[in-house]
């Protein structure tokens, strides 16, 4: 198995990160190297987040392997067998190595190797590959990649260069803080440089700006996870929550809508100033592309490509203005598309919580809908999620399982708030996870070694990964799922994963005792570490930022708790929901009333094409019985006289009638708006106004006279 979990583990990760970014992103319309650049900045986040449970048991292992190696003077070489004897002689392939912290009890306890042992060698490698890469796209590629993703320009070279100018001071800042350590480190006497320690200044650099955030979304995540699942099981909370959201949506929906219209109205006059034998006029044939389909027909249809363009005197707009125009026109158009998107499914999500509310007080314990689903279920949900099953769910289970979950999060919550606090302390050890990895140490359990790191950097990844994705910085960084997220939003995500997953492993290590430099301990370290490097090079760091700064976490939660941050942008005029405020409730009685015209607009769209559906149905049963008799009736026969008269007579009539004729075609491919059978009376088409109507048409709106007296 050496090896294996490793490899195992970096398959599950590609996969994950797939389908996230399959969520979030458009593979059909994003540009490949977004794509790429996302995706690995994902993988290479989730990979040191899933790798660090195997790096913690392969130390525990080989710190067992050296303790075993070095007999102590405290214990007599002859109460080993021979067999533990020869173990400790080849510790290089032993499996199996007497544990000498067990020795003082009287019954020497075995080193067994852990299923997921990776060899020596292989993490260091690992580390350093994943590490420095994620480094280089956090810091130099994923940035440039931003500014050339938002880029107006029309060539490569045109972004390239904007991209580079708007980078300069980003750089710049980067080198005036790595400055600042460095004469630091020469200014102290008793530090000389060298090329690990400036390795080691810069890990400490990225790795201080990476806690500095991490402290702050962690203290969100911590208490607004359990918080959020608790509230989603009260009834009636997510319905007026998600009716605030239609208020907010519909205002930023129409402000979309009209950012659209300028940026069309403005493409419009530059296509008609341009014409076709303009040397820009690749430049506006390029922003067109871009734009709706519906303008581009109508900027096609009112453009004349006769007229010369150097006949007339027009100021005609410069490059950089089609750039600016270019750059208008793209954030512009994947705004409105943005708010389509989340329109429709912040419908589909209030009328699915009305039916909850609706179907919690049914007598029969069947869930009913009240719009037939958009998409076709399959046979196993028909099968399986049956209305009876889907009403025990979402009417009884799901609200109790919410709560259990929230209680169960709230616990985890709790326990890493303390050992935020405590974990410095080792004499005694009060962080609750170094309790238990080291309760696990003991009996040399490694499924449970793995699992509870596992579960620990988990949730600690799920508070903070989960705050990056709710962050919204106007509209510059929005993270909208149904592939509806912007390519610098994409980047601007993979550089923040790739900042922050670096200092919440350490800070992890930190917490279960595993770091040498929380511990102060003289053993091996994990690989991880190895690679970070030691901190003494920066005692300031290492002995106080490192050390003090995580318990603001508890400070950040307090204050999350109390909804500190909502209140402050409510006072800035960004609304946020909460439930004591006057803005909030009417903004919630203006969605619910959003949401009521919609439902009576879907209302009166459903009915419609269930009476067309009806309509077709019933007129094509009636022409195939037309069909079946004319059949019937259709045996050669010799005519009368009688007849001959009647259809020497019809054949000036019908050409007479021509015109009536196409008429009565056009009516039958027209579908009513609102018709009933039932009610119908007026027929246009009477025989007794002199009209011609052939056999078989529109016989449920003609009247038999044997049937005459039938709607009486």
């Amino acid at each position: 198995m050496s090896g294996a979990a490793l490899g195992i583990e970096i398959v599950f990760v590609f996969f994950l990160a797939l389908f996230l970014l399959h969520r979030f992103g458009d593979f059909k319309k994003q540009h490949r190297l977004v794509l790429v650049a996302t995706l690995l900045a994902w993988c290479l986040c989730f990979l040191i987040v899933f790798c660090i449970p195997l790096d913690v048991s392969t130390t525990i292992y080989n710190r067992c392997i050296a303790r075993s190696a070095v007999t102590p003077a405290t214990i007599n070489v002859s109460q080993f067998s021979t067999t533990t004897k020869a173990a400790v002689t080849n510790t290089s392939s032993a499996d199996v190595a007497p544990n000498p912290l067990s020795v003082e009890s009287g019954s020497p306890q075995e080193c067994y190797k852990p299923w997921s042992y990776i060899p020596r060698g292989i993490m260091p490698i690992f580390w350093r590959v994943v590490y420095w890469t994620s480094q280089f796209l956090t810091w130099i590629l994923l940035p440039f990649m931003q500014s050339y993703a938002r880029s107006g320009g029309f060539s490569i070279t045109g972004k390239i260069k904007t991209a580079l100018i708007e980078n300069a001071i980003y750089y710049g800042t980067y080198l005036l803080i790595f400055g600042a350590l460095l004469i630091y480190v020469a200014v102290n006497p008793n530090l000389h440089l060298e090329w690990y320690q400036l390795q080691t200044i810069g890990i400490a650099a990225a790795n201080t700006w990476g806690l500095f955030l991490l402290v702050l979304l962690l203290g969100y995540g911590l208490v607004e996870i359990p918080r959020s699942h608790w509230n989603g099981a009260k009834k009636g909370y997510l319905l007026m929550k998600t009716y605030f959201k239609a208020a907010k949506l519909m205002t930023e929906k129409a402000d979309a809508e009209e950012n659209l219209e300028d940026a069309m109205e403005e493409v419009r006059k530059v296509n008609e100033c341009i014409k076709y034998n303009h040397p820009l006029r690749k430049c506006v044939d390029t922003i067109l592309r871009k734009c709706p389909a519906e303008y581009q027909e109508k900027m096609g249809r009112n453009m004349d490509d006769y007229e010369d363009f150097e006949e007339k005197n027009i100021n005609y707009p410069s490059e950089k203005t089609l750039v600016k125009l270019h750059k208008q026109v793209i954030y512009a158009v994947q705004r409105h598309n943005r708010t389509q998107v989340q329109w429709r499914m912040l419908l589909e999500q209030a009328f699915h919580l009305e039916d909850v509310a609706k179907n919690e007080t049914s007598a029969t314990r069947q869930f009913v809908h009240t719009f037939p689903p958009q998409e076709p279920e399959s046979w196993i949900t028909k099968r399986v999620y049956t209305p009876s099953v889907e009403w025990y769910w979402e009417c009884l289970l799901r609200p109790w399982c919410s709560r259990i979950l929230a209680v169960i999060l709230a616990i985890f919550s709790a326990v890493v708030v303390w050992s935020e606090c405590t974990f410095f302390s080792t004499h005694p050890v009060l962080s609750l996870f170094a309790v238990f990895i080291q309760q696990a140490v003991r009996t040399y359990n490694y499924i449970y070694i793995e699992v509870a790191c596992f579960l620990t950097i988990f949730f600690l990844s799920i508070c903070v990964y989960s705050t990056v994705f709710r962050i919204r910085v106007f509209n510059y960084y929005y993270f909208a799922s149904h592939h509806q997220t912007d390519a610098y939003s994409l980047l601007f995500s993979g550089m923040l994963f790739c900042r922050l997953t670096p200092p919440l492993c350490l800070n992890f290590l930190g917490l279960t005792h595993m770091d040498g430099s929380i511990s102060h301990q003289n053993t091996e370290q994990t690989a991880y570490t190895s690679i970070m490097g030691s901190l003494k090079v920066l005692p300031l760091i290492a002995d106080g930022f490192y050390i003090y700064y995580p318990m603001l976490v508890v400070i950040l939660c307090i204050a999350t708790y109390f909804s500190l941050g909502t209140r402050c942008l409510n006072l800035l005029g960004f609304q946020q929901f909460m439930g004591d405020n006057d803005m909030t409730s009417d903004l919630t009685d203006e969605g619910k009333e959003l949401i009521r015209r919609e439902k009576r607009k879907r209302q009166r769209h459903e009915d419609g094409e269930t009476r067309r559906r009806e309509w077709k149905e019933r007129y094509a049963t009636n022409r195939e019985d037309t069909s079946r008799n004319r059949n019937v009736n259709s045996e050669p026969k010799e005519p009368t006289y009688t007849e001959m008269t009647t259809s020497r007579s019809s054949k000036y009539t019908r050409s007479n009638n021509r015109t009536e004729r196409d008429r009565i075609e056009l009516l039958q491919d027209a579908e009513p708006l609102d018709f009933n059978a039932e009610t119908f009376t007026d027929d246009p088409l009477d025989s007794e106004s002199g009209r011609y109507q052939p056999a078989g048409r529109y016989l449920s709106m003609s009247k038999s006279n044997s049937r005459i007296f039938d709607d009486v």
